[in-house]
């Protein structure tokens, strides 16, 4: 079965944008593993406000939704949208019935990219198997927090951690599922 991997950037006090949505405290001057962790992926789950936050970056970056990134089936959760761009598929009802659907189809993992609303849907559903975090060294004080507060506790094994002359940290965890 594929793996959903919850990827993110995240400030140091555990912020996915600031307080304005942006996120302008992200490191682009090297790729931070991004270009190994796309041979691992071949689609992706995106939230409607990060759906609409990265087409308006494709329309000024040669059409790249992220840097690099290869072309990936693209699954948009919305219940607002009507339609999407071609090529990518809209879900709008049953999301956690269609996520395990998927989670079934042949193919590599699946990146979850976000926003934090779908991440805390999937993550208390059980649907998330890894988180990898690039921590950036930032605190920003306020803006959209990664993670919800949720009912109980969720224990992570380490997998992987790499740290690099920047001071961004990158790690990666496995889910402990009961």
């Amino acid at each position: 079965m594929r793996k959903i991997i919850l990827g993110l950037a995240v400030t140091l006090d555990g912020y996915i944008e600031g307080p304005n949505g942006e996120y302008d405290w992200c490191f682009t001057d090297q790729d931070y593993g991004l270009n190994e962790f796309f041979t691992r992926v071949d689609a992706i789950f995106i939230g409607r406000k990060s759906y609409e936050m990265t087409l308006q970056y494709a329309d000024d970056n040669n059409g790249e939704m992220v840097p690099g990134m290869p072309v990936m089936t693209e699954y948009v959760f919305s219940r607002t949208l009507k339609s999407v761009k071609k090529g990518a598929e809209l879900i709008s009802e049953n999301s956690i019935a269609e996520v395990r659907r998927i989670k079934e189809l042949p193919g590599k993992d699946i990146w979850l990219f976000g926003g934090a609303s779908l991440a805390d849907t999937l993550l208390k559903a059980g649907l998330v198997d890894e988180l990898w975090m690039s921590v950036h060294p930032i605190l920003l004080g306020s803006g959209k927090s990664l993670f919800y507060e949720h009912s109980s506790r969720i224990e992570l094994t380490l997998l992987e951690s790499k740290t690099y002359e920047t001071g961004l940290i990158s790690l990666r965890y496995s889910m402990d599922k009961e």
